[in-house]
């Protein structure tokens, strides 16, 4: 195997014992970057494979535990996406930076919240992840939460310790209860109201989340407040 030829996500699916007898004949393979700028440290972490993680991190030759691929993504981004609480602890025990951001300002604390991920954001609350960052859109974790209908995720940000804004608006001016009003997310809605979500704030088109309702969400909504309906 040379090393313009390094497959490093099929080494990172490798057996352990096995990968470990490649490295020796090829030690490149712990050094080699591929054309998204990875290691075989993102594979493994993208992989779940926390054994080969924790291994590779053992190594004279281990990078930074932040180090980036060409979208800025971390190890601890990639282990989060792929869902692996083991991988994302390790990361994190080993000093990783819990707020990082990729080339998106997505954040591990978004990218858990958004796949539902309830024992990652359970552990990043614990370690003092940002509840409020912000990506590039200036969406907060709030934001895609409502408009995917997460509620039960929504629920656990709520019931945490942490200081949740709910009135954040993004670079179009919204708030989470914009686009839950504007998705027909009714859990989502009725959630930021009784965590005290405006119903006055205008996005830059000049609409509240009660223009961006349909009707039966607006109903429901003023019956709420004790608001008449027109």
């Amino acid at each position: 195997m040379t090393s313009d030829k390094i497959d490093l996500y099929a080494l990172s699916q490798q057996d352990y014992y096995v990968l470990e007898e490649m490295v020796k004949e090829n030690p490149k393979i712990l050094t080699f970057k591929d054309d998204s700028d990875r290691l075989i440290h993102h594979w493994a972490a993208l992989g779940g494979r926390d054994r080969l993680l924790e291994h590779l991190y053992a190594l004279p030759t281990a990078p930074s535990i932040d180090i980036e691929d060409d979208t800025k993504a971390t190890p601890l981004i990639l282990a989060t996406l792929k869902g692996s609480l083991s991988c994302v602890k390790f990361l994190v025990e080993k000093g990783a930076n819990i707020n990082a951001k990729n080339w998106q300002g997505h954040s591990p604390f978004q990218y858990a919240c958004s796949k539902g991920y309830k024992d990652i954001v359970e552990y990043f609350l614990s370690k003092g992840a940002d509840p409020n960052i912000r990506d590039n859109r200036n969406d907060v974790p709030l934001h895609r939460l409502a408009s995917m209908g997460k509620s039960d995720i929504m629920k656990m940000l709520f019931d945490s310790k942490a200081k949740i804004e709910v009135d954040v608006q993004n670079k179009e001016g919204c708030t989470p209860l914009h686009l839950a009003c504007e998705d027909g997310e009714v859990q989502c809605a009725m959630m930021l109201l009784e965590k005290g979500a405006s119903i006055e704030i205008q996005n830059k088109e000049e609409k509240t989340p009660l223009d961006l309702c349909k009707p039966p969400l607006r109903r429901q909504i003023k019956t709420k407040l004790g608001i008449k309906d027109d």
